[in-house]
């Protein structure tokens, strides 16, 4: 019956209905508040002597410490029948061991307060106890009908049977003070059981439904935080947090609890800065606060007479700038700019392939496939002719190609008769240049 504390599974057919294990799972997962015992294999011989405390939880987290007086061998998960008033209430072990003591002790429990444990439940305690559970969700609706056709300015939020089913107790919250002995009455003559009215706040409301936060977890005092401190908008001031209710109020209506949770540190860090309400003047402007960044050390201020200027100051330059107009001298410029000399870096290894650009993804993966431009054209053709030069410099001897004879037109006599003399002697019918500028010669003129 581990789960049997949960409010999503009380009175639906005897079975939890948030983890469906259906009242197995004895290490409490589902349960609100859990506390982790480091010290379950752990025992003190000086408190041999000492009562043996047991923490009990009962409905929506609320937890009760007994004196096991019977020495019985109790662990976690077990349900046990605890001392009421009146009668005797159905509970599940929640804690044992060395730990309870430091849970009495921080809770500020009287040794007085602490009843005992009768027993372990028997079969016909735990069908009553189920009974009662049933009851609760009927109970809660028709309390409220009552609520409001009295016409009271309050809420009834939960019910919560007693495990003997002898007394319930109503929860309920209410701005202003209520007068309900007029509800007492008929609550007595409707249900047939005895009253007990307690009024609880907003936060505990929250509490005890459950729900998820802003942050996306669940919410702070339904799983963990058992004390509720008084959060005001000052922490939301010191956090540098815009003074938004919609954003500031939980699900209660009230500040958020985490407020509180960093103000610590905030506060720490801003014990040595300067007053923000001060402003700073130079010689030809005045600049006032408009906000802080603390961690950064970095206070911004906007120029009075141009109101589009913004101005980061760290916080060391501000006490200097406050010092000097304190005493009458105004600097020519709220920050001082600083020229470093920035040295060159010598690159001990050489980026071959390009792993450290960013952008190289980013590159067209395809060549430029245009057309060389005229000037590129002429230039790649001087470039050529002048190859062509030095190697007809070079090869003065070496015999032209043969199909050269093909391309070569020849219309004057005297180079025919040329060719012809040298095909006589015996070398071959091909006409030889020393250099291509033979080509580029005019043709001889011929008398008429």
């Amino acid at each position: 019956m581990g789960c049997s504390g949960c409010s999503t599974g009380r009175g639906t057919n005897n079975l939890p209905g948030g983890c469906n294990n259906n009242g197995g799972c004895d290490s409490g997962g589902c349960n609100k508040l859990n506390v982790f015992d480091w010290l379950s294999n752990m025992d003190n011989p000086s408190m041999a002597d000492q009562p043996d405390w047991v923490e009990v939880r009962f409905k929506n987290g609320r937890k009760g410490y007994f004196n096991n007086l019977e020495k019985l061998s109790l662990s976690v998960g077990d349900v046990v029948a605890v001392e009421s008033s009146p009668g005797h209430d159905i509970g599940t072990v929640s804690l044992v061991g060395e730990l309870v003591r430091l849970q009495v002790s921080k809770k500020s429990v009287k040794p007085s307060d602490i009843l005992k444990i009768y027993r372990k439940v028997r079969q016909n305690d735990i069908d009553k106890w189920q009974d009662a559970m049933r009851m609760e969700k009927p109970t809660q609706t028709q309390a409220r009908k009552y609520a409001i056709e009295l016409g009271l300015n309050m809420k009834i939020c939960d019910v919560e049977y007693q495990g003997d089913k002898t007394k319930a107790t109503f929860y309920y919250t209410a701005e202003q003070r209520v007068d309900f002995r007029e509800l007492i009455k008929i609550y007595a003559s409707s249900f047939k059981i005895r009253i007990e009215m307690r009024q609880i706040g907003a936060r505990q409301e929250a509490s005890r439904l459950g729900g998820v936060g802003s942050c996306g977890r669940e919410l702070c005092c339904s799983s963990w935080l058992t004390d509720f401190r008084s959060v005001t908008t000052s922490a939301a001031r010191y956090q540098q947090l815009s003074l938004n209710p919609q954003k500031l109020a939980g699900q209660c209506g009230k500040l958020k609890c985490c407020l509180n949770f960093e103000l610590d540190s905030y506060l720490d860090a801003v014990k040595d800065f300067p007053d923000s309400s001060v402003n700073l003047k130079t010689e030809e402007e005045e600049f006032f606060h408009f906000k802080t960044d603390i961690f950064k050390g970095i206070f911004w201020y906007i120029c009075k007479q141009d109101r589009m200027k913004f101005v980061a100051v760290p916080v060391d330059r501000v006490k200097e700038v406050y010092k000097l107009n304190k005493q009458g001298d105004f600097p020519d410029e709220l920050v001082e700019i600083i020229e470093d000399e920035v040295s060159e870096k010598e690159i001990d290894y050489l980026n071959v392939v390009g792993q450290d650009d960013l952008t190289r993804f980013d590159k067209a993966n395809k060549k430029n496939k245009k057309r060389p431009n005229n000037k590129q054209k002429n230039k790649f053709q001087g470039n050529r002719n002048q190859t062509n030069k030095d190697l007809g410099e070079k090869n003065n001897e070496r015999k032209p190609n043969s199909n050269f004879k093909k391309k070569l037109k020849v219309n004057d006599s005297d180079s025919k008769n040329e060719v012809g003399r040298s095909s006589q002697k015996g070398k071959p019918n091909k006409p030889q240049f020393k250099n291509q500028k033979n080509k580029k010669e005019d043709k001889p003129k011929t008398d008429s």
